[in-house]
Order: structure tokens, then C-alpha cells, then sequence
């Protein structure tokens, strides 16, 4: 049997978790803004609830209620942060102060329950904090980018947690829900910023995407959320539904893709001036290091200072002059001569 402390807990996953755990004979300090939305719990379940009113914003009253939580139980062994909103708006739309409201509660709130909570379980030995995210932390989408940009600074927490806390036996695991049939998007959960006219457009094709997009069932969620926590050794991230995964996977396919382009972006003759200034910084060829060479393009000679390969132990050119830039050079060791190499080589070895 397990104790939860949990956030958010009147409605959507927080609600379905909560009874999931109660359902079978944990215990729960469920929590919402107003205690008459988590009453009913008690009526339900008994002595097993302890129903409690909390606004996250409020760092003294997450103090005084994770601790008057531990108190009345004993012990917390599931700190699960589920509370939050999302604000709607683009980033020219939302308010200064709508965006710090949103972040005081999906962000600030959930850190002041884990530091409110960390004391405890550290003189324990034990627990497990969960914090609800989403696959938006993965992937943002345009109108909604602060609520991303919330679950983004909530997924760097937690893995920075997650390092600091395992010597104490304490657990983290992040949950990265997909699109679920919650009431996320009633007004209770939603902010909406006074729209421009220049993004009507934009809002009314999302909103037409989001309104026919499939939805999960969140009440399959409970039976995997109650696996995560009874495992000995849980995932730091979980994917709640069947379509995180491979949008993920796209999504980091397609990074890894853009990275590898800029990596590829930097030309050989940059890459070969790079070069040629360290090697002149830290030496300076010698005459058998040095021999002429008439270039095809320009018909004219010039030296060409020779340096050893480190990979391939050949002795290579890498000439300033543009007429050879970026071509390679086989140099011959005992007569000093050059000799250009084939292009297709410089290709197949550059």
C-alpha cells in the first residue's frame, strides 16, 4: 500500500490516478484549488482520502499542506504534480503577465511542492515524484508555445532531479502525455490572450486540426501509471499514449538531420584555412617541406608547404592559394616532388 500526495487532482488525469490508487487500497491527500472539488473522494473512499485546498501559487500553503499531508499519513510515497494550464495565444498575443501566471503555476507550483516535499523524503529514504509534462514538451505547436515552453522547463527539472536525489533513494519520472479526451481544453484549463487579426487565419486552422484529431481514452492511462510507480526501478520519462513515441522519433530523426546539414555546411575552404593557421601557429615547414607545383587553373607556380598527415602518414598539401584550395597533395618524402591526386581520390578521402 502506497500514499500519494497529489496536485490537480478534481479532474482529467489527476481525478483518474487519484481513484485509480484508491481503487486499490492506497492512499491519497488529493488536492485542488477548493476542497469541495475533491470532498466527494472522501465520500467515496473513506479514511483512505484526505481532501485538501491548495492554490500552487502559494508557496507558504504548499509548505503548511505537504506537511500537514505527511503528518496525518506517516509517510508520502508518490509526490505526483498534475496542476496546470494552458495559455492560448501566439507569442506576439500573450501578455507579459499571462505568461508569468501560466509559469507561476505550471512550472513555479511544481517546484514548490518537490521542495516542499524533498526534505521529507529524504529524511525517509524514500519516494517517487512524478510530474505531469506532455509530448508538447517534445514537439511545440504554433498558439499554444508557452504551455510548451512550461513543459519544456518542467522536463529540464526533473532530469536535473532526478541526478541529485537517486543517493537518497529517491525516484523521478517524468509522464509525457499525448492528446487525450480530458477537459484540458475547457475553460477551467484554458487561458485565452486577445487575439490579433493577423493570426486569424492560423487560429482557425488549428483550431479545425485540433477539433477532429483521435483522441485516447484517459481512463486506459491508470493501469500503466500504477505499474510506473510500483516498479523498482522506473523510467526517468514514460509515454502515455501510443502516438508519443514515433513523434518523437520523427521529430529527433529530423534534428539529428538538420545538424548533420550544419555540420556539413562548412566548406572545405574554411576548413582548410582553419587548419593551415594552426599548423603555421605552432610550426614552420622546412625547405624539404616545400616544392613547386604548376597549377592546371592558373598556369603558374608558387610553393606549396607540405605537412604530415596524422591519419593516413602520407605528407599532404594544404595550400592558402586559391588555385588549389582545398585539394589535397601527395608529397614525395625522398625527391620533395608534388604530385597532384586525381579528384575523384580527393573526393573519396576529403
Amino acid at each position: 500500500m502506497k500514499t500519494w500526495f497529489i496536485t490537480g487532482a478534481s479532474r482529467g488525469f489527476g481525478r483518474i490516478w487519484a481513484e485509480a490508487a484508491l481503487r486499490r487500497g492506497d492512499k491519497v491527500a488529493a488536492t485542488a484549488r477548493t476542497r469541495a472539488d475533491v470532498a466527494d473522494l472522501a465520500e467515496r473512499f473513506g479514511d483512505a482520502v484526505l481532501p485538501l485546498a491548495l492554490d500552487v501559487t502559494d508557496a507558504e500553503a504548499v509548505r503548511q499542506v505537504v506537511a500537514q499531508a505527511h503528518a496525518h499519513f506517516g509517510k508520502l510515497d508518490i509526490v505526483l504534480n498534475n496542476a496546470g494550464y494552458s495559455l492560448v495565444g501566439t507569442v506576439e498575443e500573450a501578455s507579459e503577465a499571462d505568461v508569468h501566471a501560466l509559469f507561476d503555476t505550471n512550472y513555479f507550483g511544481m517546484l514548490r511542492v518537490i521542495q516542499a516535499a524533498l526534505p521529507l523524503l529524504r529524511q525517509q529514504r524514500s519516494g517517487h515524484i512524478l510530474g505531469v509534462s506532455s509530448s508538447l514538451a517534445i514537439v511545440a505547436m504554433p498558439l499554444i508555445g508557452f504551455y510548451c515552453t512550461s513543459k519544456s522547463a518542467v522536463e529540464a527539472l526533473h532530469e536535473s532531479l532526478a541526478q541529485e536525489v537517486k543517493g537518497f533513494g529517491i525516484k523521478v519520472t517524468l509522464l509525457e502525455p499525448g492528446a487525450y479526451a480530458t477537459d484540458f481544453g475547457s475553460p477551467a484549463s484554458l487561458k485565452i490572450a486577445a487575439g490579433i487579426e493577423a493570426y486569424a487565419e492560423l487560429r482557425k486552422q488549428l483550431f479545425g486540426r485540433l477539433s477532429s484529431a483521435e483522441r485516447g481514452d484517459p481512463h486506459a492511462t491508470a493501469e500503466a501509471i500504477l505499474k510506473i510507480v510500483d516498479a523498482e526501478n522506473p523510467p526517468l520519462r514514460f509515454a502515455v499514449g501510443s502516438g508519443v513515441l514515433p513523434m518523437a522519433r520523427a521529430a529527433y530523426a529530423d534534428r539529428l538531420a538538420t545538424w548533420k546539414r550544419g555540420k556539413r555546411s562548412q566548406t572545405p575552404r574554411k576548413a582548410s584555412r582553419r587548419r593551415i593557421r594552426s599548423l603555421r601557429s605552432s610550426s614552420v615547414p622546412s625547405s624539404s617541406d616545400s616544392a613547386s607545383i604548376a597549377s592546371p587553373a592558373y598556369s603558374r607556380t608558387h610553393p606549396v608547404p607540405a605537412f604530415a598527415s596524422k591519419r593516413s602518414g602520407r605528407r599532404e598539401c594544404f595550400c592558402a592559394r586559391s588555385c588549389c584550395l582545398g585539394e589535397r597533395y601527395r608529397v614525395c618524402t625522398i625527391k620533395g616532388a608534388v604530385q597532384a591526386r586525381e579528384p575523384s581520390a580527393v573526393r573519396a578521402t576529403a
